[in-house]
């Protein structure tokens, strides 16, 4: 018997892709998918791609039924996610939930004042959720039902920098990253509207990007990480360099070490030595490509991933498959995903 899953709030990109992954996986079923704006609409209104593969419509997240599901995928916006959990658990549903928007990312609440700009509604419930960087935290503690997906930026950062903060006490990391502009959701804004981007890169947020929080979170106290974000003419991706300045007893193979250690056992983390991965093998893929170079002291480590994939989707369904304990890559890595991408 496939596991019956709810997709609440799936209207958007990220829904779209997590609906066509669910669509092929082997061994789940999504039966709901809610939105409000396309309440009563079939799934392809908003995802005409998806036509001729499901017949599934959207159902009004004030009327959803969950009983008879074995876990929820969460893709509400930042700062509803949380309300939508204590929701959840009011109306008595005790299954796994993973969360794709930011609201139980930060261990500190007060984080989300001084970040997202709310007030965290339910500080009681943080504590509950894991941090859902896979190749860093899992396996999960026994009994974990929640996890927090981590953001597209953070995941892409950390993966890069992890290996590093293993072995060096303390370090300064410069990193520069470009997404696509599917990061900045389906509704256009001034700034991140197509037109404005095509032919165009165009620095944010310069040192306060809101998925700073995240990176330090992982990689502790000792990481000093300065980020500046920029947008990329293209549609979905991101590609970025990090660049450390090396201890002078730490050699070449040192570093080598340091990343096969970490990732050689990790699906869905592939490894360049010596040269640093392009944006395009790692878009439409659920990977993280993490490759890294030494000249004298100096350490660059280029990183590449699909955002709405290992940067949220895909990673909410490797999160989904170990809190179910089903294979990490089901779903995920197969020479059967038939049902094809949009924002191609």
């Amino acid at each position: 018997m496939k596991k019956k899953i709810a997709l609440l709030h799936g209207a958007g990109y990220v829904g779209g892709e997590l609906i066509r992954l669910l669509l092929a996986h082997p061994d789940v079923a999504v039966t709901t998918v809610t939105s409000r704006s396309f309440a009563g609409d079939p799934v392809t209104a908003a995802h005409p791609h998806l036509r001729g593969q499901t017949s599934l419509s959207f159902t009004d997240p004030g009327n959803v039924e969950l009983s008879g599901v074995d876990a929820v995928l969460l893709a509400a916006e930042h700062g509803k996610g949380a309300q939508v959990v204590v929701e959840l658990l009011d109306s008595g549903f005790d299954g796994p939930i993973v969360d794709l928007s930011a609201d139980f990312r930060f261990k500190d609440a007060a984080l989300y004042d001084e970040w997202f700009g709310f007030t965290h509604p339910a500080p009681e419930l943080i504590a509950s959720f894991e941090y859902g960087l896979p190749e860093v935290h899992a396996p999960y503690p026994d009994g974990t039902r929640y996890v927090a997906n981590p953001g597209c930026f953070a995941t892409a950062l950390a993966l890069a920098l992890w290996p590093v903060s293993r072995h060096l006490d303390t370090f300064r990391a410069s990193v520069t990253a470009l997404t696509g502009a599917s990061g900045s959701g389906a509704r256009p804004k001034p700034t991140t509207h197509f037109p404005t981007r095509e032919g165009n890169v165009r620095a944010y947020k310069i040192l306060r990007h809101q998925h700073l929080p995240e990176v330090r979170q992982v990689l502790g106290p000792g990481a000093d990480v300065q980020f500046i974000p920029a947008s990329g003419p293209w549609t979905r991706g991101i590609w970025g360099t990090a660049h450390v300045e090396l201890p002078p007893d730490v050699r070449p193979s040192d570093v080598d070490t340091w990343f096969h250690a970490a990732y050689d056992d990790k699906p869905f983390v592939r490894t360049y030595p010596n040269e640093l991965p392009e944006l395009r093998y790692a878009v439409h893929s659920p990977f993280c490509d993490v490759g890294w170079m030494v000249s004298g002291r100096t350490l660059v480590i280029g990183f590449a991933e699909d955002n709405l994939l290992k940067g949220a989707a895909s990673q909410a369904i490797q999160n989904l498959n170990l809190l179910m304990h089903l294979p990490e890559t089901s779903g995920l890595i197969s020479t059967d995903l038939a049902v094809t991408s949009a924002y191609s």
